[in-house]
């Protein structure tokens, strides 16, 4: 597999197909359909059926040749296809393409002071402020004492992809490094739909692809996830194992910025582990 390029309609027809392979005809009552199945998943002409869609439309969209689909066709595909509220959105974006009237990325734009002092504020768990492209903007000392000291990096590899990547102690930060590197491609995924045009992520995902046998196995799996809570377990070289949950919040007037932060259950090992890294 090569490095990774941005085609709105090719990156559509893939996410359609990985959705399809992952369903399991038995579950539908279907069999053969007249000849042996060789790829897993449904054929086209089924899913078309399901849908209610005939399958020369359901053909085009999966081939994209036409990216004007209506809601309602959409929707009954999405139905079909099992798809949950981020992989439904996912559809809707790259198959109906808004006008990309929104300029310069708002994200690039310096951060208010407020959200510096919020950060600041946050004393008890590591903090940060992450973009659509997973640039880290802005971090409380925890965070840098916790995942890596942002301040010390050239700010171009001040980017959670990269460091998840190629960045050797933080992989080894991650004691499910799987389940990490599959949340922030997810993340990067939800980029690619935005408005016409390639996604501000475009070079750091060639980059990536370029770099990372593990970045382009997880790319091609499409698998599409709003990063909006979860946990990771860890292992910290200073303070041992933890397991932190986290939770991704979008920023008042800043849509393209969320404010990541990390908490640790109330009494455990791992809010003690906390404790020890601030001193």
């Amino acid at each position: 597999m090569g490095p990774v390029s941005f085609d709105r309609r090719a990156e559509l027809g893939e996410f359609l197909r990985s959705r399809r392979a992952r369903l399991r005809p038995e579950e539908f009552g279907l069999t053969s359909y007249g000849r042996q199945r060789r790829v897993p998943g449904l054929r086209r002409e089924e899913l078309a059926q399901l849908a209610g869609v005939s399958v020369d439309h359901y053909v085009r969209l999966e081939q994209g040749r036409s990216l004007q689909f209506s809601v309602e066709v959409l929707d009954a595909v999405a139905a079909a296809l099992r798809l949950g509220p981020a992989e439904r959105e996912h559809l809707h974006r790259l198959a109906r393409p808004a006008p990309d009237t929104a300029g310069a990325p708002a994200d690039r734009a310096p951060l208010p002071p407020g959200i510096h002092r919020l950060l600041s504020a946050i004393t008890g768990a590591p903090a940060y402020v992450v973009d659509r492209r997973t640039d880290v903007r802005a971090w409380n000392p925890l965070a840098a004492a916790f995942l890596t000291n942002f301040g010390q990096l050239p700010a171009p590899e001040r980017n959670m992809a990269r460091l998840v990547f190629l960045d050797d102690g933080i992989r080894e930060l991650y004691a499910d490094w799987w389940a990490r590197a599959r949340d922030v491609v997810a993340f990067l995924r939800l980029d690619i739909a935005r408005p016409p045009g390639p996604p501000p992520a475009q070079s750091l995902i060639e980059e990536l692809s370029a770099a990372s046998p593990e970045f382009r196995r997880i790319w091609a799996e499409h698998d599409i996830k709003a990063p909006e809570h979860g946990s990771h377990r860890y292992r910290h070289p200073l303070v041992g194992a933890l397991e932190l949950s986290y939770e991704t919040l979008r920023l008042p007037g800043h849509p393209d910025l969320a404010l990541v932060v990390h908490t640790a259950e109330e009494g455990s090992p791992s809010e003690e582990a906390l404790r020890l890294l601030m001193r």
